[in-house]
Formats: C-alpha cells, sequence, structure tokens
C-alpha cells in the first residue's frame, strides 16, 4: 500500500508539473492556430471553410503516411528499405515512436506477426549484450585486483568508468551527431536520445524525417546498432536503480 501510495503520488507530482509546464504553450498555440485559420479565410475570400478543413485533415493524414508537399512534387522515401529497417528495429525494441505505421490491413497484420515474435528475440539479445557489458566491467576489474591488488575500489572504479564511457557513447556524444545530420539543438538530440532508449518513444522528433536534408546510405544503420547497445546499457543503469529503491 505504501509503494502503490508513492507510485500515485510520484505520478500525479509529473502530471501537475507537466500542466504547469505545458498547459500554457498548448493554449497559445490553439489561439495561434485559430487566428491564423480566419485570417486565411478572410484574406482568401474564394476559400470554404468545410474544404479548408478537408485540406488540412489531407495533409495531416499524408504526413502521418510519410508523405509531405514539396512546391508542386510530394516526397517519398519512409517506406524503402532503409526507412522500413529502421521501423522494424522500433517495433521490436518497443520504442514505437508513432510517427509511422502500417496503412494496409496485410502490413498490420504482419506487423503484429512480426512483433510477436520479435520482441522476445530482442529481450533475450538485450540481455546477452548486457551481460557482455557485465562480464566486461568484472572482467577489468579482476585485473586491476591482480595488477594493483586492489579489493573494493576495482570493482568501484570499473562501474564508474563503465557508467561515464556509456554517458559519452550513447547520452552525451549522439546529440552532436543529430545537430549535424539533423538540425537539432543539442538539447532536443539528447532529448531524443533519452526518449529513444528508454523505449519511451514519444515520437516528436525521429531521425531521418526531414524531406528537406539528405541522409548518408550508412545513418540509420548506425542508429540501429546505437539503440541496441543504448538500451542494454540504460537496461543496466535502470536495474542499478530499481535495486536502490528496493
Amino acid at each position: 500500500l505504501v509503494l502503490l501510495a508513492a507510485y500515485v503520488g510520484y505520478v500525479g507530482l509529473g502530471a501537475a508539473v507537466l500542466q504547469a509546464l505545458e498547459r500554457p504553450a498548448e493554449v497559445q498555440a490553439a489561439q495561434h492556430l485559430l487566428r491564423e485559420h480566419w485570417e486565411l479565410l478572410a484574406n482568401h475570400t474564394c476559400l470554404q471553410g468545410p474544404a479548408l478543413q478537408r485540406l488540412i485533415e489531407g495533409i495531416i493524414q499524408a504526413y502521418k503516411s510519410g508523405i509531405t508537399l514539396q512546391g508542386n512534387t510530394t516526397s517519398l522515401g519512409r517506406w524503402d528499405f532503409s526507412g522500413s529497417f529502421f521501423f522494424s528495429i522500433s517495433a521490436i525494441t518497443t520504442i514505437g515512436y508513432g510517427n509511422l505505421s502500417p496503412s494496409t490491413a496485410i502490413g498490420r497484420i504482419f506487423c503484429i506477426v512480426f512483433a510477436l515474435f520479435g520482441i522476445p528475440l530482442n529481450l533475450v539479445l538485450l540481455n546477452e549484450i548486457g551481460q557482455l557489458m557485465l562480464l566486461g566491467v568484472q572482467h577489468c576489474a579482476c585485473r586491476l585486483e591482480e595488477v594493483f591488488h586492489w579489493q573494493n575500489k576495482a570493482s568501484f572504479l570499473m562501474k564508474t568508468c563503465a557508467l561515464v564511457t556509456g554517458l559519452l557513447l550513447f547520452l552525451l556524444l549522439p546529440p552532436l551527431l543529430f545537430s549535424d545530420k539533423e538540425g537539432w539543438s543539442y538539447e532536443e538530440g539528447f532529448y531524443y536520445s533519452f526518449i529513444t532508449l528508454s523505449t519511451i518513444g514519444f515520437g516528436d522528433y525521429v531521425i531521418g524525417m526531414n524531406p528537406d536534408r539528405t541522409y548518408p546510405s550508412w545513418y540509420k544503420n548506425v542508429i540501429s546498432l546505437w539503440i541496441l547497445f543504448g538500451m542494454a546499457w540504460l537496461a543496466l543503469v535502470i536495474k542499478f536503480c530499481i535495486n536502490l529503491l528496493e
């Protein structure tokens, strides 16, 4: 009961803080959208309200499918092999960004079957990667104990090194790559890194989706590997936090 109360209280605290931080921006954005809508209708009297609404809804639906307008043409590419591979990774890792999803019935059925077997496979792989990381840290700690005759210091030192190395490789350095390839700020790249590796996956920031940018062929493949190893590392950190809480 105490744990349940702490859980509900923590979630309630998060809700209150987020409401205070985000609600004013939401109201402001809604008011701005309404102003733009009525100004457009007032300045272009040939436009009809229902027709404009249908166009807006069509644009939103097309954007969800990965299609954007570029002048007199449309951009495609979210469902090429590279984009489909990245979607498969986001599905079986349970990140589920939500910015892209199958639109055909057979595609949705396949996605269910694919995830049903892919999620356990992904968990097994992440567990093996995590165990290898732990074995590497323990092996290095044993070597330090043998060479310098340290005992508790060697284990603490190696765990600290593993934590710092993981922070650099998976959270602190990747935002620099995202700043270069996506044009995001460092804060946006760091936010994307944590939201992705923790499998929260809001979908407000997703790599390789800007139609105005040209991405190298290796980009999504490297990010897929980063996701796998980063999730394994963050899972170990979260497991350590769980042990502290328990």
